[in-house]
Formats: structure tokens, C-alpha cells, sequence
């Protein structure tokens, strides 16, 4: 009987751990199935709206259309070979990296310059950081349309001012230079109240200690900031550095589709705008598919590069 009570009680206690194991197995399962549930929406939405256009805008980039691509026809890779041979083309994506690096370098620079001198002041800091970021809250046909008017040739706010200081004529609407830089100038002040949120947060996590010692030690206010707050906030401005590229390509059409319409002469006819000439204005979805392909493979490679280089000087802790 003493065997059989143990047989029984080993018995009884592999049955409770099998059984533990299967409960812990359907919980896991459980788990995992309402996991997969709650992704199930954003995965459905991505595939719909991002995933699947981007197949369709590869494929259709092999075709010749006409008629809002109701007839096409096969070409291969003769859109991508069109585009690589035009020169009205190699201009565009010239002034497009021209136009995003001193988009992204202008814009981090007067960020990180306003956030700090924001995070220094005690006295009216709300007020001043509400007027640094009043900009990014209006939509950029808004922005453009208000810096327009600002800077007009002929009715513009600043331009008695700018051409009574200086010797300069403004006349951005038929100069090509001028329009570039005035695009480019309309673009950082529509970007700067986005940078300056993050910046601040990322700031205010500094630890005063730091700070202290360095006043102490008679550190000046600039050295502060590129030695102490730069280093210390970089993960912050790696993320901002990707943003506001994305932001250079993609996220600035409405000022040249407003201020410019990609002139005088081309000098503003970056690829996001000239894709959309040749898809809606010259009915071409085909090659304007193809540079939808060619835009996302620059703005990729750029992102790849980015990531690389900026991880030997980003500190993480």
C-alpha cells in the first residue's frame, strides 16, 4: 500500500505539472493571439496604404501611360533611362540635395541656437517658447502663402526694408537664385518650432549638476552647449536629423507649388515637384512613377548613411 501511495502521489503530482504546462502554453498562446490582434490593424492599414502602392508604383514605372493610365504600355526600364539621360532631370535632383542639405543644416543649427538660449532664459520663457513654435503649427499651404506675402517683390512687408538696408533688388519671381533662397528661408522658419520641441525636452533632462560645474569652472555659455548639451542630447538629434530630411524631400511642396511653381528657369523645381508636374499636369504616371522609385531609393541610401556615420557620435546612457 506504501509503494502504491507513493506510484499515486508521483502520479498525481506529473499530472499537475502536465497540466501546469498546457495552462501556461494556451496563456502564452492567448498572449500572443491577442498580440497579433492588436497589430492586426495597423498591419491591415500598412499594407493597404503604404505597402501596396509602393508595388503598384514600381510596377506601373515600367509602363508608358496615357489617359490617367487607363492605356499603357510595356517600356521596361525606359522611364528610369529617360529620366537618367535628361538634364532637365539631373538638374532637379541636383537642387534637390542642394535645397535638403542647407534645408537640414539651417534648420538644426537656428534650432539648437533657440532652444538654448530658451532653456537659459528664466523670465518670460513660455511666451518666447510659444513664439518659436507657433510656425510649425500652421499647414505649410498656410506658411507659404504667409511668407509670400511677407516677402512679395511688389506688396511684400519686408521687402521696403530689406531693399532700403541693402543694395539687393528683390525680385525672387524672375531671379533664380533669389526664389531659391527665399524658398529655402520660408522652409527652415516653417521647421524650426518642431526642432525646438524636442530640443527642450531633451535639454531639461540634463542634469543641473553638470551644467553647475561647468559655470564653475568658467565655461563659457557656447562651449557649454556644444560640450555638454550636444553630446548629451545627440540621440535626440539623430532622430531630428532623419526627420528633418524626410521633411527637405517630401514635406516641401506645398512652398514651391504656392511661392515658386519651380521657377524662375527651374531653379526651384525640386523632385517632389517636378514628379507631381509630370503625373498630374503632363498625365505621364509612368515616368512619374519612376521617379517616385528613384526619390525613395536616394532618400533610403541617404537615411542608410545617416544612421552609419551618426552612430560613432551619438551617446546612448
Amino acid at each position: 500500500m506504501g509503494q502504491r501511495e507513493i506510484y499515486g502521489e508521483r502520479g498525481s503530482v506529473l499530472e499537475s505539472l502536465k497540466e501546469g504546462r498546457t495552462g501556461e502554453a494556451i496563456d502564452h498562446f492567448r498572449g500572443g493571439l491577442a498580440a497579433y490582434l492588436l497589430l492586426l490593424p495597423t498591419l491591415v492599414v500598412s499594407l493597404v496604404f503604404l505597402y501596396y502602392p509602393a508595388l503598384r508604383a514600381v510596377e506601373l514605372s515600367l509602363y508608358q501611360t496615357l489617359m490617367f493610365g487607363a492605356r499603357r504600355s510595356y517600356v521596361g526600364l525606359g522611364n528610369y533611362v529617360s529620366l537618367a539621360t535628361s538634364s532637365t532631370y539631373q538638374w532637379s535632383v541636383i537642387i534637390t540635395v542642394v535645397f535638403a542639405a542647407i534645408v537640414v543644416v539651417g534648420v538644426m543649427g537656428f534650432s539648437l541656437v533657440v532652444s538654448f538660449l530658451l532653456h537659459e532664459i528664466e523670465i518670460g520663457k513660455s511666451a518666447y517658447l510659444i513664439a518659436a513654435i507657433w510656425p510649425y503649427a500652421l499647414p505649410p499651404a498656410v506658411a507659404g502663402i504667409v511668407f509670400l506675402f511677407l516677402i512679395h517683390p511688389t506688396i511684400g512687408m519686408f521687402t521696403s526694408v530689406i531693399e532700403g538696408l541693402t543694395p539687393l533688388t528683390v525680385d525672387w519671381f524672375s531671379r533664380g537664385r533669389q526664389a531659391f533662397l527665399v524658398v529655402t528661408i520660408a522652409v527652415i522658419w516653417k521647421q524650426i518650432g518642431y526642432n525646438v520641441i524636442f530640443m527642450i525636452a531633451g535639454m531639461n533632462n540634463v542634469p543641473k549638476t553638470l551644467t553647475e560645474a561647468a559655470e564653475l569652472d568658467g565655461v563659457s555659455r557656447w562651449n557649454r552647449l556644444l560640450r555638454i548639451y550636444v553630446p548629451l542630447i545627440s540621440p535626440t538629434l539623430l532622430f531630428l536629423v532623419v526627420m528633418n530630411t524626410i521633411y527637405a524631400f517630401f514635406g516641401t511642396f506645398a512652398f514651391i507649388d504656392l511661392m515658386t511653381q519651380g521657377g524662375p528657369g527651374g531653379a526651384t523645381n525640386i523632385m517632389i515637384f517636378d514628379l507631381y508636374r509630370n503625373a498630374f499636369e503632363f498625365n505621364n504616371h509612368g515616368l512619374a512613377s519612376a521617379q517616385s522609385v528613384i526619390l525613395f531609393a536616394i532618400v533610403s541610401v541617404l537615411m542608410y548613411a545617416q544612421l552609419r556615420l551618426s552612430d560613432r557620435h551619438v551617446h546612448y546612457g
